[in-house]
């Protein structure tokens, strides 16, 4: 089994996220893709907003209906920081004959030596650095990694969250689902159409 790792805040996922994730499902041959929400960044600290528990349910949200995806809570079950090293060293005990791929923006290549245990990371899992069309492709890397080009589509979390303070739409830029939980849970401030 061909099984992919995306982690990150998901604060609100939106459909860069699904696009980018279908997309790399499809380049890597992958069975099955865990979206794992991150408790705590170990290297930007404490600055989502949105509770876990609400993040999972956007996920899980975001991806209904869609068999390759699969949300998966381990690290907000954790104390502490997210460390991808105790996420696979998870993965790899749960899924032993898995061959593991872990998503990574091209963005964040650059920070991997910062990781705790980067060597480990890399055993535990083959890095899959995904960059989007009409970016340049990220430089060549002393780490084994595979590129994956997925198609560009510019939104971001930062860029949803200001709209719905703002009470603009969220329509196009996240799954509908997900529009519904922030607007009834009152998420980032705004009323968000």
């Amino acid at each position: 089994m061909r099984l992919g790792v995306y982690g990150g805040s998901f604060d609100p996922p939106h459909l860069g996220h699904l696009v980018a994730a279908s997309d790399a499902c499809e380049a890597l041959g992958l069975s099955r893709l865990l979206w794992i929400p991150s408790a705590v960044h170990p290297l930007k600290g404490d600055r989502v907003r949105t509770a876990p528990q609400l993040r999972l349910e956007m996920v899980r949200a975001a991806i209904a209906g869609d068999e390759r995806f699969q949300a998966d809570d381990l690290e907000l079950r954790r104390a502490g920081p997210s460390y991808t090293v105790d996420t696979l060293r998870e993965l790899r005990a749960r899924h032993p004959d898995a061959e593991l791929f872990l998503l990574a923006g091209a963005d964040l290549l650059h920070e991997l030596p910062r990781w705790r245990e980067p060597d480990e990371v890399m055993r535990l899992a083959t890095l899959a650095v995904v960059s989007r069309e009409g970016d340049a492709l990220a430089p060549e890397s002393p780490l084994p990694a595979v590129a994956v080009r997925v198609a560009r589509v510019d939104v971001s979390s930062t860029e949803v969250r200001r709209r719905a303070a703002a009470g603009q739409t969220l329509r196009y830029l996240v799954p509908e689902p997900v529009r519904a939980l922030i607007e009834r849970h009152g998420l980032y401030g705004g009323r968000s159409r």
